[in-house]
């Protein structure tokens, strides 16, 4: 019984298993399909991390090689009009080096009595003064005073007020003054007198009459203006023509504006006050009516009223004593400054201060103190604002350097200021 059972389940086994061969015709003999790997979650191929593109520094401007501070390409460097030389030009800080560092003693006193005129009238009053205020400043002076006269007659009286102060040197300023400072000086042996202007025959100790070859100014001056000159014609203003001193630079100017075209017209007027400008400014307009282009003052305020005139109508105009750009043109800021040529310039300045400190050095003695182109005490001033030629300003320092070395003499007397041959105290 049992091997029927077992036999009969064999059977339905193998009936089962040929079933099970035979069903799904339809399906093609395809392996199971593949458990494909399972696809990662997409993390999508990583954004291409572009390399970080580095912050903006925006590709560095070309680095143009840093341009040198600007020096601005320099302007076309019209070449700067020479200015005077500066070896002709000692300043007053330079001439107080040159002293050495002397001091004064405690009390020592300087006075001053100026010509008719004020010690900001921009001509020889005020260098003179500068002068004096220099040499305190460099010496350690504590004790000066200055009178300022107002007319002739005040003289005498000015020079005793001063000299009751006992003052260790008192300094009278212009020719007028000498006859009453010649007296003050003998009266007072104590006292060292600087005169400026004054010559006299003899003098005592205690007084130096400082001279000035003006002639030599007015030489240098005279070339200039026949240098600068397109009409042929040039004038010059002057003050009294009974002070030799404007006799010098009238004349000078004459001969340094021929010795540069011999055919030059010179015309020159004399004037009786030194301090009326408006007087100089007429006789000024005249001469430019009559075709003068260039106008020289040698009058202290008048003469430069004449220059102040000229200048602001057009010509050219030259100054007289210290560098006028810095008084009548008020350092280039007044009307006409850039016709100011320049200045024909006597070191009053050079020669108070030389004085004082030779009585402080115990050398002063008494004489005549000459300057000249050849000591610097006369020479001309910087051209500044005016459009000088480079010809006309090596025609005037080729002229100042010859009146120093002495190839180019003026022709006119140092002692009155006449043409020699022509009846000069030089003939």
């Amino acid at each position: 019984m049992r091997k029927k059972f077992l036999l009969l389940l064999a059977v339905l086994l193998s009936l089962a298993l040929v079933a099970a061969g035979c069903g799904n015709d339809d399906d093609t003999d395809s392996a199971p399909a593949p458990t494909e790997a399972p696809a990662p979650e997409p993390t999508e191929a990583p954004t291409p991390t572009e390399a970080p593109a580095p912050e903006p520094t925006e590709a560095p401007a070309p680095t143009e090689a840093p341009a040198p501070e600007p020096t601005e390409a320099p302007a076309p460097t019209e070449a700067p009009a020479p200015m005077a030389p500066s070896g002709a030009l000692i300043t007053l800080d330079e001439e107080c080096a040159a002293w050495g560092g002397i001091q004064a003693a405690d009390g020592f006193r300087v006075n001053m009595v100026t010509d008719i005129g004020k010690v900001d009238d921009g001509t020889f009053n005020q260098f003179a003064y500068e002068g004096m205020t220099a040499a305190a400043e460099c010496f350690g002076i504590e004790d000066t005073s200055v009178i300022e006269t107002a007319s002739e007659a005040d003289y005498d009286a000015n020079l005793s007020t001063s000299a009751s102060e006992s003052p260790d040197v008192l300094i009278t300023v212009g020719f007028l003054l000498g006859t009453d400072t010649m007296a003050a000086a003998e009266e007072n042996p104590d006292i060292n007198y600087i005169g400026i202007d004054q010559w006299q025959p003899e003098y005592p100790a205690n007084y130096v009459g400082v001279l000035f070859n003006e002639h030599e100014g007015g030489f240098i001056a005279g070339a200039l203006a026949a240098s600068l000159s397109e009409s042929g014609v040039v004038g010059v203003v002057g003050g009294r023509e009974d002070v030799p001193p404007v006799v010098k630079f009238v004349n000078g100017y004459e001969a340094g504006a021929k010795y540069v075209n011999p055919d030059i017209q010179v015309l020159s007027v004399y004037n009786e006050s030194f301090t009326d400008p408006a007087k100089g400014a007429s006789d000024a307009q005249q001469f430019i009516g009559d075709g003068a282009d260039v106008i020289f003052g040698a009058g202290g305020p008048t003469g430069s009223g004449g220059v102040k005139a000229a200048a602001e109508s057009g010509a050219w105009g030259i100054g007289v004593d210290q560098d006028e750009y810095y008084t009548t043109f008020n350092g280039g800021s007044a009307p006409g400054s850039e016709y100011l040529a320049s200045s024909a310039i006597k070191r009053v300045d050079l020669s108070v201060f030389r004085n004082i400190a030779a009585a402080l050095k115990g050398t002063f003695a008494g004489d005549v103190f000459v300057l000249t182109a050849e000591n610097l005490g006369i020479t001309y001033a910087p051209f500044h604002d005016a459009a000088v030629s480079a010809d006309a300003a090596a025609s005037v320092e080729q002229v100042r350097a010859g009146l120093a070395d002495g190839s180019i003499t003026t022709g006119v007397c140092g002692i009155d200021g006449l043409f020699l041959g022509e009846g000069s105290a030089c003939d």
